[in-house]
C-alpha cells in the first residue's frame, strides 16, 4: 500500500467523477485512501472499475434514482462534485436535488462534506471579494449555489467545508480555443479568476489532510492577469488564432484566496498564465 498522506486510512465517496472527480478519485487511491465513485451515466460505471474506483450509479432528478445502491453512502467522508444543470427553473431546481441529497446523508455514516462550489456565488463587484462578501450573484446558477451552501452548512449530522473554485483550466482544457474563432472583439482588460487541476485536487486533499472543516475557501491562482493578458498567450501556446481585444472593461470581479493561503496552502500554480502548455 502506497504511504498515505492522512493520519489513517479513509473511505472517501465522490459524487460526481467526470473531469475532476475522476482524477482526484485516482489522488486518493494512490495516497491510501478506498475511493466509492459515482456517475450519472450508465456506460461510465466499466470505466470507473477499471481504474479501481468502487463504482455507484447516482443522480438526482431532483429525487434520487429509485436503483441507487446506499452503499455508496457509507463512508466517512462526501466529496460533492456536480456543478448546477443550465435550466431556467435551477434556483429551484438544484435546491431540490441537495434536499434528497442531505436526506440520505441523515441516513449514512458520512460525517464530513467537502462541496465543490464556484465563484459565480460572487456579484461582479468591481474589486476584491472574499468569503465575508453575500451580495446577491447576477447568475441564477450562482444564487442556486448559494441556497444549496446555505442547506448544507446548516445541518447538525455533517459538517461541511466548502471550496468556491475559480475557472478550471488543466490538460484536455485548451483556454486558447474559448475566444479564437470570436469575430467581435473581446474586451480585454478584465481580470481572470483561474485555477490548474491540479491545485484543485491538492486544496482537497490539503482539506482533509488538516482537519479543515465548517469553513468556506476561495480558491483561485493568486495572480489575476488581464483576460487579454492570458488569453493571447493561452492562443500562442495551444495553436490557436489569437483573438481581438480592445481596452475595455467589463464589470468584474478579483477572487481573494487569502484566507485559504493562511491554512498555508502553496499554490501550484500562482499564475495561470504559468499553467498553460
Amino acid at each position: 500500500m502506497n504511504k498515505t498522506l492522512y493520519k489513517q486510512e479513509k473511505t472517501i465517496s465522490i459524487l460526481g467523477c467526470g473531469w475532476l472527480g475522476l482524477p482526484l478519485a485516482k489522488f486518493l487511491m494512490k495516497n491510501a485512501c478506498s475511493v466509492k465513485g459515482s456517475t450519472p451515466t450508465p456506460e461510465k460505471i466499466s470505466r470507473l472499475a477499471q481504474d479501481g474506483i468502487t463504482p455507484y450509479l447516482i443522480f438526482f432528478d431532483p429525487e434520487i434514482n429509485a436503483d441507487f445502491d446506499a452503499d455508496f453512502f457509507n463512508s466517512e467522508i462526501l466529496i460533492v462534485n456536480f456543478p448546477p444543470k443550465r435550466r431556467e427553473d435551477i434556483e429551484e431546481f438544484h435546491p431540490k436535488q441537495f434536499k434528497a441529497l442531505i436526506e440520505q446523508l441523515n441516513l449514512s455514516s458520512v460525517k464530513k462534506v467537502i462541496f465543490i462550489s464556484s465563484t459565480s456565488v460572487y456579484a461582479n463587484l468591481n474589486r476584491l471579494v472574499t468569503e465575508e462578501d453575500n451580495q446577491i450573484p447576477e447568475k441564477n446558477s450562482g444564487k442556486a449555489l448559494r441556497i444549496v451552501e446555505k442547506m448544507l452548512l446548516s445541518q447538525q449530522n455533517f459538517q461541511t467545508s466548502i471550496i468556491r473554485f475559480g475557472g478550471l483550466i488543466g490538460y484536455d482544457r485548451k483556454p486558447g480555443r474559448f475566444f479564437s474563432k470570436m469575430k467581435n472583439a473581446v474586451e480585454g482588460d478584465t481580470p481572470v479568476n483561474l485555477i490548474h487541476q491540479d491545485d484543485c485536487i491538492n486544496i482537497i486533499s490539503h482539506l482533509i489532510e488538516n482537519n479543515l472543516w465548517g469553513e468556506i475557501y476561495n480558491a483561485c491562482c493568486p495572480k489575476h492577469p488581464s483576460r487579454k493578458e492570458f488569453y493571447e498567450e493561452a492562443a500562442k501556446k495551444g495553436g490557436f488564432e489569437s483573438p481581438k481585444f480592445v481596452s475595455n472593461q467589463s464589470p468584474y470581479k478579483i477572487i481573494s484566496s487569502a484566507k485559504l493561503e493562511k491554512t498555508h496552502y502553496k499554490f501550484k500554480f500562482s499564475n495561470p498564465i504559468d499553467a498553460l502548455i
